[in-house]
């Protein structure tokens, strides 16, 4: 932890949303992971790094199944199986906290398709859930991911099926709403660099919970005499108005 004028600033936090496309609802019953988004943030801002991959089920896909993702066995028949990309996925989600909407089925079967070719599950404490986080935040209101991006103003216009990415790229943005905004608690590296013990970092700090902005004298905005004559001379304009009864 480092000090500036301000106070500490805390490292950068880095954390990766996630979503998967599969082939139904259970790993145990059979059920394949397909396709996997992610997406990189430090202290709740993207950086524009992603990981994205497709996987060869080696099984049928149910006609239920391809009508969520529109992913079918043949599109999906020369893609590498998971065990091919399993070390370079690994090695992008790091240590990193884990975001998933209804986390809980994400991260089975994603431990489900570990276990199968004998690497380490993902430890179920990096587990960030948005259904349990929006849950606690809004009580009783729907909790979709298309709910909560109709609640918070994101544009998922483009989202006609869903697809592992996009979701993720779409939650990243209702993660940091959640949580209240991309300005709350943040820094930018510029205000680091004024520290005389540390080096400027690449992403914005957060900064304990207060905003740190200085404080701005108010400014004069009174109308100008030429101002309160034109308005004037537009009101009377108006015929008949309601306001002059």
């Amino acid at each position: 932890m480092r000090e500036t004028a301000h106070g500490p600033i805390v490292s950068p936090m880095r954390e990766i949303v996630f979503d998967t496309e599969t082939t139904g609802l259970d790993p145990k019953t059979g059920d394949r992971m397909v396709e996997i988004g992610c997406v990189e943030l430090y202290n709740r801002v993207p950086t524009g790094e992603t990981y994205h991959a497709y996987f060869n089920p080696e099984r049928d896909m149910p006609a239920g199944a391809e009508a969520v993702h529109g992913l079918s066995a043949s599109f999906l028949s020369d893609k590498p199986l998971f065990k091919e990309l399993a070390e370079e996925l690994i090695s992008f989600l790091g240590e990193a906290p884990l975001v998933a909407h209804n986390a809980g089925f994400d991260f089975g079967f994603l431990n489900a398709e570990l276990a199968m070719i004998g690497m380490e599950p993902v430890c179920m404490t990096r587990m960030v859930d948005t259904v349990a986080i929006a849950r606690k935040r809004h009580p009783g209101a729907k909790l979709s991911l298309d709910a909560l991006c109709t609640r918070y103003g994101v544009d998922r216009s483009h989202r006609v099926k869903h697809g592992a990415l996009l979701d993720a790229e779409l939650l990243a943005q209702v993660y940091v709403e959640l949580l209240g905004g991309r300005q709350i608690g943040l820094e930018l590296a510029a205000d680091a660099a004024t520290s005389q013990t540390s080096t400027p970092d690449p992403v914005a700090q957060v900064i304990g919970n207060k905003p740190t902005a200085p404080v701005r004298p108010p400014r004069p905005h009174a109308a100008s005499a030429e101002e309160l004559a034109r308005h004037k001379k537009f009101m009377e304009g108006f015929d008949q108005p309601i306001w002059a009864k």
